[in-house]
C-alpha cells in the first residue's frame, strides 16, 4: 500500500476512533474529555493498528482509562467497521502517548529559563 495511502488511512481511523470513544463507552468513571487520540499506525496490511492516546491526569487515572479503553476495544472496532469501508478492520491496539506531557515539560522549563534573572551585564 502506498504511503500517501496508509497516511490517509491512519488519518481516517483516527477521527473515527475519537468520535466511536463518546458513542461506546458511557461509564461513570470514565472521563473521556481527557482523552485525546492523537496517532494511529496502521500496518501497511491493514490487519493491525496502534492507536496512541494522550490522557491528562495523573498515572492512576491514565491507567484506568487506558484498561476501560482495551476493555472496549471490540465495541469500537465493529463500529469502525460500519461507519469505515476498508478491506479489513484493523485489530486495535491502544497505548499511552507521553509525547504531550513530555512537550509541555519542555515548555515549563524554557519558560523558567526566561524568567531567571541573568548575571551578565552585557545581556
Amino acid at each position: 500500500m502506498s504511503s500517501q495511502r496508509i497516511t490517509r488511512v491512519n488519518e481516517l481511523l483516527r477521527r473515527e476512533i475519537g468520535t466511536t470513544l463518546f458513542r461506546v463507552i458511557n461509564e461513570a468513571d470514565c472521563d473521556l474529555s481527557a482523552v485525546s487520540v492523537t496517532h494511529v499506525v496502521a500496518a501497511s496490511d491493514l490487519h493491525t493498528a496502534k492507536v496512541l492516546v494522550s490522557i491528562r491526569g495523573d498515572s492512576v487515572k491514565q491507567r484506568r482509562i487506558l484498561s476501560i479503553l482495551r476493555k472496549h476495544r471490540v465495541d469500537i472496532q465493529e463500529l469502525i467497521n460500519k461507519n469505515v469501508i476498508l478491506k479489513y478492520t484493523p485489530r486495535l491496539s491502544f497505548s499511552l502517548d507521553t509525547s504531550l506531557a513530555e512537550g509541555d515539560h519542555v515548555l515549563d522549563i524554557l519558560r523558567g529559563l526566561e524568567e531567571e534573572p541573568s548575571d551578565d551585564p552585557a545581556v
